[in-house]
């Protein structure tokens, strides 16, 4: 197979929060799209990311988290509750590493 069979344009991708603690709070699963293929600087900055300065990680990652129009849903003035942020984080990081 030639590498260039397997490059395609990146697509949306829903992504479900559905752990027991979130529908025991929120009453559903919580929902949120991210591509399923990241740009490579976007991959390269979160490699190169000091994980232990979370508000770097969240920086990068935050383009990730996106709505059905692949609009970011966090901006300065809009942040997710820290206990979901982490979970979206944790979805989004785990897509990146398949």
């Amino acid at each position: 197979m030639k590498l260039s069979q397997l490059t395609a344009k990146p697509q949306l991708i829903e992504v479900n929060i559905d752990d027991q603690d979130t529908i025991k709070e929120f009453g559903e699963a919580i929902t949120f799209h991210t591509w399923d293929r990241q740009p490579m600087d976007t991959f390269m900055k979160l490699a190169a990311a000091d994980h232990s300065n979370p508000s770097q990680v969240i920086e990068i990652v935050r383009t990730m988290i996106l709505d059905e129009k692949g609009k970011e849903v966090m901006s300065k003035d809009a942040m997710l509750p820290t206990h979901v942020l982490m979970k979206a984080i944790a979805k989004v990081t785990d897509i990146l590493g398949k």
